[in-house]
């Protein structure tokens, strides 16, 4: 049984607090959309899967993370998320076999978000957080 996609939310989650904790920033990290948000909070928003069967079995996970900032894109939020998404996309980028030995972990896709909205919590707790999306694409063969 295959755990590719355990063992590449699990690795997410420990890149962004390996991370967080070389360059000393506080950051809450969750395995998937929390119940509070109290930035700065990173999470795993959704996995996607590509699977091929030419010839041999290939499965692209797709991993996106969200990164919360802060309420608003004030410039102090601005100029924190540029650090720190540039140190964790060159940082993660040196983490490659993150997920295992025969895999590949590779940020792929950052977009900002400035009025990012958590729809799943309820209405009365639903503010726009300044958010920057990361991609992470793993990939595995066999």
């Amino acid at each position: 049984m295959s755990t590719f996609q355990a063992d590449m939310r699990a690795a997410s989650v420990t890149m962004l607090r390996a991370y967080a904790a070389a360059v000393n920033v506080r950051l809450q990290v969750h395995p998937a959309r929390p119940r509070s948000l109290a930035p700065p909070t990173a999470f795993v928003n959704r996995i996607s899967a590509a699977i091929n069967f030419d010839g041999i079995r290939q499965n692209l996970v797709s991993v996106e993370l969200v990164v919360l900032h802060g309420l608003f894109d004030s410039k102090d939020a601005v100029e924190q998320r540029d650090v720190f998404v540039d140190g964790f996309v060159d940082w993660a980028s040196e983490q490659y076999h993150a997920a295992g030995a025969n895999t590949i972990l590779e940020p792929r896709a950052i977009e900002d978000d400035p009025s990012y909205v958590p729809d799943w919590m309820p209405p009365q707790e639903q503010k726009a957080y300044f958010a920057t999306l990361i991609t992470l694409e793993g990939f595995a063969g066999g």
